[in-house]
């Protein structure tokens, strides 16, 4: 919950009166945000260490492992809530759309963190160093970031200004909503590993992490193809009527459909040998397990297109109640499904019926209410299309994936067997592919249209500089008659500014 939405609606409240000048409002925001990031840590500080005495309960067989549980608890809750003492200073560079220079100091900062890190469990082996390192490098990123704003933004820190009630209304208004999308993200996100370490064991949880992490790299990897267009697509709902938003939404849909086919297929067919070759054959989890890990995240991902737009757009506000309700109900659901599947196939399954609580959570409530928002608030029509779309390739990715699981191949060697079973995963992800382009006429028209754009101006740009190439040297060959002359001339007597003679013009 370290951020908890409230960056977002800093952002956006602090760009206007900086485009305008106005230093005064964002000094009387910066302190506003400054107070509410103060609270928001000390809330937390307090949170967490009433949750101190209840550490047992969530963490079953905690036991087993050899290590401090309320010191290395301390130590996470510790590095969190210190970020916030700076949270405010980040908000305010990156509103001057300055990210670089906190996107290179939190950089900066990991870099150290990993460095440690990697030295002293060489040296010590000790789990509580490890987390010791964290608080380390947040120290020095607050360091780093004191030192930058204080030089150079030391007239807004320094001058107190109040917010006057119109503006702190539209503030809290934005910061509410986001608060309540980021609770409900963290109360599905997370709630799956509490589950699994409270009524499962924290062994299972550790093997099941070695899973969410490499896909957890995955989808941080794909989602450096869609950060960039938020602010794209919000000047296209200026410039554009809603239709014309509504198919690129369409477009856009189809292009996630298929880098999810890609990677989410691709994930699926080398996670065990991935899982063996980073962490040991002995962490290796069912089959099934990874089967709806992948499901549950391809799910997932496919709102990822409504959410670009949905924030874009401003529509987020009508939604806010959304994320509590998904995250209470997907809580009560994983519980339930933990004892369910248990009676039916097991313990080794238990695991299982957690995340099958969340996929239908997911399909249940997410796919249905966030396109509901979308399309009437934003493009003003029915989302009915959408949904037979939207189901349908949801079906049709799951049949792949069982299509895939009964393909793929067992070989003795690690990577070999790695490598022929991501290529049988590009041959169905490509197939898909293909069938929905060849299917889909407005995807294939914007990809001529982005693709005419490109090439266009790629060709312009060379028309344009070999015109002004042939002015250049048309002038210069003009001129050429008149700055030199083939025969040579007599060296010309020196002569003062005063007795040089007014320069003829020839015609």
């Amino acid at each position: 919950m370290a951020e908890l939405g409230i960056g977002t609606a800093i952002t956006f409240c602090m760009y206007k009166p900086i485009v305008e000048g106005n230093n005064d409002k964002v000094s009387a925001l910066y302190c506003l945000f400054k107070k509410i990031y103060l609270i928001i840590g000390a809330i937390i500080a307090v949170s967490g260490c009433a949750i101190l005495p209840l550490l047992p309960y969530f963490a079953k067989n905690y036991q087993a492992i050899d290590v401090n549980l309320y010191l290395t608890f301390a130590l996470m809750l510790f590095s969190v809530v210190l970020t916030y003492a700076f949270s405010a200073k980040i908000s305010l560079v990156n509103a001057y759309k300055n990210n670089y220079i906190t996107t290179t100091i939190n950089s900066g900062g990991l870099l150290l963190q990993y460095v440690l890190q990697i030295v002293l469990l060489i040296l010590t082996s000790s789990f509580v160093w490890y987390l010791v390192c964290r608080s380390v490098a947040v120290i020095f990123q607050w360091t780093i970031t004191e030192i930058i704003t204080r030089k150079k933004y030391k007239a807004i820190i320094i001058n107190k200004q109040k917010i006057d009630q119109e503006t702190k209304a539209e503030v809290v208004k934005n910061v509410k909503a986001m608060f309540m999308h980021k609770i409900g993200n963290v109360l599905v996100n997370t709630a799956d590993s509490i589950i699994i370490s409270s009524f499962i064991g924290v062994a299972i949880l550790g093997k099941y992490s070695n899973y969410t992490t490499i896909m957890a790299a995955m989808t941080g990897t794909i989602v450096l193809f869609f950060t960039p267009l938020t602010s794209i697509i919000g000047h296209l709902f200026i410039e554009e009527n809603a239709d014309a938003s509504n198919r690129y939404c369409n477009f856009f849909y189809v292009f996630n459909y298929i880098i999810g086919c890609v990677f989410f297929l691709g994930y699926y067919s080398v996670i065990d040998n991935l899982i063996t070759l980073f962490f040991g054959g002995e962490l290796l989890l069912r089959k099934s397990v990874s089967f709806v890990i992948t499901l549950n995240y391809f799910v997932q991902f496919m709102k990822s297109t409504v959410g670009l737009f949905r924030d874009a757009s401003g529509t987020f506000y009508y939604d806010r109640w959304k994320p509590i309700v998904e995250g209470i109900i997907n809580i009560g659901l994983s519980i339930g499904f933990v004892y369910l599947f248990k009676y039916l196939w097991g313990d080794d399954f238990a695991v299982v019926g957690v995340i099958v609580a969340t996929i239908i959570t997911n399909l249940l409530i997410c796919h249905v209410v966030e396109p509901h928002v979308l399309y009437k608030y934003a493009f003003k029509k029915s989302p009915k299309n959408y949904y037979i779309r939207n189901y349908m390739c949801i079906v049709i990715f799951a049949g792949a994936l069982t299509a895939l699981h009964f393909s793929l191949l067992n070989i003795n060697n690690t990577w070999g067997e790695l490598f022929a079973n991501g290529a049988i995963s590009l041959a169905f992800s490509f197939g898909i592919a293909a069938a929905v382009v060849a299917l889909n006429k407005d995807f294939r028209h914007y990809i001529h249209n982005i693709t005419s754009k490109l090439f266009g101006r790629k060709r312009h740009n060379q028309q344009q500089e070999v015109a002004e190439t042939t002015a250049e040297t048309e002038t210069v060959e003009a001129s050429e008659p008149f700055a030199q002359s083939s025969v040579q001339e007599p060296v010309a007597p020196t002569v003062t500014d005063n007795d040089k003679p007014e320069p003829t013009i020839p015609e």
